[in-house]
């Protein structure tokens, strides 16, 4: 009867429904769409980026062919039919309407290539294969050349990394390309084709699971994270349900009955257990069936339900535990209510929902592994993404199991002493 009470005031409660079944799918196709769609910004569409040509060069010129060649960018080098310059580069940087300008300095090409020249000659004249007049002649010297970068002040960090380091490669190949050319000059060797293709490349080594690669997208990344969040969510309606029952005198009729408060909590329990448990297949079968008609991946759950399912429901007990535990301390629905919410987010903050722990300082990294979120989370990843065992995902279900045992405790000798007192 306990269960049937929980099932009634849930029902009774509209609002609470939408927070616990809707909002979630809600919140998980957003989230998703957003994220895949800035994947897709990246890789698949290209950036329209300023070019500022001080240079008229082969160098110049190499950079705007490969500019145009890579999947990244396009190149703009007018607007409104004039010719860009530095100072208008910045100006529409600076307002958001370009993210990047590349500024190539003047007789960047002629004085790499008397650089270039300098330093061979050096390297032959050592190795006496030129005239002594030649190798006694003064050298001009020449300054160091910068190539400008200007980018849009809303820019990522991670976005202003990957395109300095992408420059950087294509000015160390245009480099690279003009020493060996400059070489088979003094050299005389004019028919001698040096090989530019680098010698050391990089390979991904991807997993495989029954001979199938298993890669990584945003689907699986996403729906196990926003699945934790709406499961820890029930901690806002348990929480004002249990308020609810103590300000309206519900919970002092339920302990004048021949049970003890353990009963009650056990009722609690099980009815939003099986709440988180319709949760996350739901948010399972929107995944499954409703991401691929939307234009995103599907999730592969193959193989892997059983032991989601597992998590889901040792999750759903840590959630419970945190609810109960809040509502049992609130005095009233104005507490509970904000705080639930509010801890809720800290935990999914802390705990890797929003931003990765690998990427947080040192102190969160440590402190996100308090966090029943991180535990449920790692736990999903392990099975969705790693192919582990049940025995490899004991520790983190226990440490959830463990968590809902304590604050369930803790709420009831909360409970008893304040009645005692």
């Amino acid at each position: 009867m306990s269960i049937v009470k929980e099932f009634l005031l849930l029902k009774r409660d509209l609002g609470g429904l939408i927070i616990l079944f809707i909002m979630p799918l809600v919140l998980v196709i957003t989230v998703t769409l957003i994220q895949d769609s800035t994947f897709k910004t990246v890789s698949d569409s290209k950036i329209p980026i300023l070019l500022v040509d001080n240079d008229k060069g082969s160098v110049s010129k190499t950079v705007f062919e490969n500019l145009e060649k890579s999947n990244l960018f396009s190149v703009v080098t007018q607007i409104d039919n004039k010719t860009i310059t530095e100072d208008v580069a910045r100006e529409n940087v600076y307002k958001g309407k370009f993210q990047l300008a590349i500024v190539i300095p003047e007789n960047l090409s002629s004085d790499l290539q008397a650089k270039v020249d300098q330093n061979v000659e050096k390297i032959v004249s050592s190795l006496g294969m030129t005239d002594s007049t030649s190798a006694s002649e003064p050298q001009r010297i020449i300054k160091e050349k910068e190539v400008k970068l200007y980018f849009d002040p809303a820019v990522q960090m991670s976005f202003k990394n990957a395109v300095m380091s992408s420059i950087d490669k294509m000015i160390s190949q245009i480099e690279t390309k003009s020493i060996y050319t400059t070489f088979q000059n003094q050299l005389g060797e004019g028919t001698t084709d040096f090989e530019q293709k680098s010698f050391i490349s990089f390979k991904e080594i991807i997993p495989k699971i029954n001979n199938k690669e298993v890669r990584p997208n945003s689907v699986q990344h996403n729906v196990p994270a926003w699945t934790l969040f709406a499961i820890f969510f029930i901690v806002i309606p348990l929480s004002i349900n249990i308020v609810k029952e103590k300000s309206q005198g519900t919970f002092i009729r339920l302990r004048t009955n021949p049970v003890s408060n353990l009963v009650v909590i056990i009722g609690k329990t099980i009815t939003y257990s099986i709440i988180c448990m319709i949760q996350f297949y739901m948010m399972v079968a929107v995944a499954v069936f409703l991401f691929p008609s939307i234009g995103l991946p599907s999730l592969n759950i193959e193989g892997h339900l059983a032991l989601m399912s597992v998590v889901a429901l040792f999750s759903g007990f840590a959630a419970i535990g945190f609810g109960i535990l809040l509502g049992t301390v609130a005095s009233t629905q104005e507490q509970s209510a904000p705080f639930g919410a509010t801890s809720v987010i800290i935990l999914a903050a802390i705990g890797g929902i929003w931003v990765p722990v690998f990427a947080m300082p040192k102190i969160m990294q440590i402190i996100a592994k308090s966090s029943p979120m991180n535990w449920g989370l790692d736990a999903f990843y392990d099975v969705l993404l790693r192919n582990v065992s049940f025995l490899e995902i004991i520790p983190k279900i226990s440490l959830l199991f463990l968590f809902f045992i304590l604050t369930t405790a803790i709420a009831l000798f909360y409970d008893k002493k304040k009645r005692t007192v």
